[in-house]
């Protein structure tokens, strides 16, 4: 754990100072054991070399690399506890469906974890993120490798009849832009699309709740200059960031709990019921109301967010 939090400070002493992310990862990483050293220094050859990836730049090896740090995540600074994970299936196509938070999709990244270290038969989840933060620096070769998708109802599509795990985000920028005074109160899921797409392809869905994500970048307003000039869909002032520059933009260490709910099947209905509008209604209030009651169940189960 000490190595873990020296080369997080290191890692942000190095961007603060403005070097570029992979000099900054290899400096870091010259304090950690080495069997972790070695696996940053891979995960930073991976960036600028040749590797074997997806059509989407999904990069298996990189994101193993990559592991170790986002574990810490989970365990050290989060604390995270997940249940319900055998609700998620094995194998075959399967919709994740979660409330969101933030700019920086680290629910997506918590949500792989919990599989990867509690599920029996462990898998990737393949998530959907807005199109803007592909065009972030380092950001979008990030997000690619680590299995992020741009989101449409076509990659989404092609990736379950692939039978692969999708997690979705029905509320879009709603969700990742409330203020902090609306954490946790989940915004309008859309008109349906993912249900839709759930039903044409037969995949079942999985509601998931997430809790602490909603604090780890409290949002108490927004800067609407800054938002255009980078092309965010909103740029959130908390009361770290952007006042303390790099620096505030450290997630705040709120305790997780995460609980993916009983999948819900939709395989009997038949594709061509993907267009009643009625059913696709129904399931999506089914699925809001599941995760909305799983939230309130587990904020009080965790109780205070950062004790």
């Amino acid at each position: 754990m000490t190595a873990a939090i020296a080369f997080m400070r290191r890692l942000r002493g190095a961007l603060e100072s403005g070097v570029e992310l992979p000099v900054a990862l290899s400096s870091a990483a010259a304090g950690l054991p080495r069997a972790s050293r070695a696996k940053v220094e891979r995960a930073v050859e991976r960036l600028g070399g040749d590797y074997e990836e997806d059509e989407w730049g999904f990069d298996e090896e990189f994101t193993e690399a990559a592991f170790p740090f986002f574990e810490f995540m989970y365990d050290r600074w989060w604390r995270t506890r997940a249940k319900g994970v055998n609700n998620v299936p094995g194998h075959g196509r399967a919709l994740l469906v979660a409330n969101h938070a933030g700019v920086v999709p680290w629910d997506a990244t918590m949500i792989g974890v919990a599989l990867l270290r509690n599920h029996p038969l462990p898998r990737y989840p393949r998530f959907l993120v807005l199109n803007w933060a592909f065009e972030l620096p380092y950001a979008s070769v990030l997000l690619r490798k680590l299995g992020g998708v741009p989101a449409s109802q076509h990659n989404a599509r092609h990736l379950l009849e692939e039978d692969q795990l999708v997690a979705v985000f029905p509320e879009g920028v709603k969700g990742a832009g409330k203020d902090y005074s609306q954490r946790y109160r989940l915004q309008r899921f859309g008109r349906g699309g993912y249900v839709e797409l759930a039903i044409a392809t037969g995949a079942p869905l999985v509601p998931v709740a997430v809790v602490g994500s909603e604090e780890i970048y409290p949002k108490l307003g927004e800067n609407r200059l800054l938002a255009r000039l980078s092309g965010a869909p909103y740029f959130p002032l908390t009361p770290l960031f952007p006042w303390l520059g790099p620096l505030g933009a450290m997630p705040l260490p709120s305790k997780w709990r995460i609980e993916f709910c009983e999948a819900i099947p939709t395989a009997h209905y038949g594709a061509d019921r993907a267009n009643d509008q009625r059913l696709v209604l129904e399931l999506s209030e089914r699925v809001q109301e599941t995760i909305q009651q799983k939230l309130y169940e587990n904020l009080v189960e965790r109780g205070a967010a950062f004790v």
